[in-house]
């Protein structure tokens, strides 16, 4: 029964990712380096220990930058989809790798406290009777207040390499399925010239 129930979890997972982050990258229409870019903002974003603002903060960056640099560009849609990576599932782990990593580069490894007991504080981070709106602000100030410059220290470099892999990934992903689609066609054209 559990290995059933964890299948199916794992299949709508599969489902999610596919259905709402690589399809939308595969299927713009704009050109790869846009919207490679849109997932460079997206996954920058997704790897600060911001959720809950960082929808409000792509589309702040992505007004930013459309006035004082308009060749860097992005699709605010997309990017907005690729914050989703950190969702409740795996808000934990990767907020733990801030944390580690952020008290590693400060040079104070030795107060670390347990995975367990950091899920545990975040769980009751999390958990409060107020709106939607003001719970994910308080939420957000509670991070700071209990783990504060180690985790956005820590998410620094997390977010540089996350995004800069994420653009690589979706622009030699994005070329390549077009590449296929161009062959397609091109195939399915002299078919039709044949017959």
């Amino acid at each position: 029964m559990a290995n059933s129930l964890g299948r199916r979890l794992a299949s709508r997972f599969r489902r999610v990712v596919l259905y709402r982050l690589i399809m939308p990258v595969l299927r713009a229409k704009y050109p790869p380096e846009y919207t490679a870019r849109s997932v460079l903002f997206g996954m920058l974003v997704a790897m600060t220990p911001t959720v809950g603002v960082q929808m409000p903060i792509v589309f702040l960056c992505w007004l930013a930058i459309r006035f004082a640099r308009p060749q860097w560009d992005f699709n605010v849609v997309i990017a907005m989809l690729w914050t989703w990576v950190t969702n409740v599932f795996t808000l934990a782990p990767i907020y733990y790798v801030f944390l580690v990593t952020g008290r590693i580069m400060l040079g104070s490894p030795g107060d670390l406290t347990g995975y367990s007991a950091f899920a545990t504080h975040l769980q009751d981070a999390l958990a409060t009777d107020a709106g939607i709106i003001e719970s994910l602000w308080v939420y957000t100030i509670s991070l700071f207040e209990i783990w504060g410059v180690p985790m956005f220290v820590g998410s620094i470099p997390w977010a540089i390499l996350c995004s800069w892999l994420g653009y690589r990934w979706s622009l030699r992903l994005i070329n390549r399925f077009r590449n296929r689609r161009k062959k397609r066609a091109e195939q399915r054209r002299r078919l039709s010239e044949n017959n």
